[in-house]
């Protein structure tokens, strides 16, 4: 198996690697729960025009390092300087193209998965987890921020819409067991040992089926999600209200001062 990353040396935080049909992908920042990047989003962005054109990779694996955290959100500072409307356009464009990838696309979660990293892992098409991993966007109580209209849907396909609600409105975090019992998971296992034979075993079953159903079938269910979830009219100047309003503005200073925000 070869293996190619974003960065040189062993501190990239994107490690990119591949081998008999499979691409996996690891967030390789522990120390910030592997947190993402504008740098990081790139590097999926640039992997997803690749990935679209090679028909020899069945599968795109993405999971997180370090045991704590499939990805707790965004790089906060990340919004400081930046058009933080136009910045989230940008992450929802490399969602929809991640979303439109004609190989099988795995979320093996071990931990933490809220925030852009529930964003990204609800955009592929089947997710496994550890039992002690728990799932949410607890952004009401945090950042004081909204979401896309079309991540909100996709989070409501995958979990249902009451326990989108209960994420959003009353910023609870669900747990693997709740989240397999509304299908969210098509698997939980007890430790990250027995993770990783269910992700191998998932992935023989990939590579033994047949690559022309497996992107015809993804080629409709794709057809049929777009047309379900497009973004209303007025889903941009809403973000944009709430991105350069007060709330947001307490939340980042509270977030990077690791204090309590006070909302309005």
């Amino acid at each position: 198996m070869s293996e190619t990353s974003t960065g040189e040396g062993p501190g990239e935080d994107l490690i990119v690697t591949r081998g008999d049909g499979v691409v996996e992908v690891v967030f390789n920042r522990p120390h910030r729960r592997n947190a993402f990047t504008r740098a990081m989003y790139a590097a999926l962005k640039d992997l997803c025009a690749e990935l679209r054109e090679d028909s020899s990779v069945r599968v795109l694996v993405l999971r997180g390092a370090g045991g704590r955290a499939f990805a707790a959100g965004n790089e906060i500072s990340d919004f400081v300087d930046a058009d933080a409307v136009a910045y989230e356009d940008w992450i929802r464009d490399l969602l929809e193209q991640l979303f439109a990838l004609p190989q099988v696309t795995v979320a093996a979660v071990d931990g933490v998965c809220v925030g852009g990293g529930l964003a990204v892992a609800t955009h592929c098409d089947l997710r496994l987890a550890t039992a002690g991993s728990r799932f949410g966007y607890p952004i009401a109580r945090t950042l004081g921020n909204a979401l896309a209209a079309s991540i909100v849907y996709r989070c409501a396909t995958v979990f249902g819409e009451p326990v989108t609600r209960e994420m959003l409105l009353a910023s609870r975090l669900v747990d693997a067991e709740r989240a397999h019992a509304v299908g969210a998971l098509m698997a939980v296992s007890p430790d990250a040992e027995a993770l990783d034979a269910e992700l191998a075993a998932l992935l023989d079953g990939l590579r033994a089926a047949s690559s022309v159903t497996l992107r015809a079938t993804k080629g409709q269910l794709l057809d049929r999600a777009r047309r379900l979830e497009a973004s209303p009219a007025g889903d941009h100047e809403l973000l944009r209200e709430v991105y350069t309003g007060p709330d947001f503005a307490e939340g980042v200073r509270a977030f990077l001062g690791k204090e309590k925000p006070a909302f309005g």
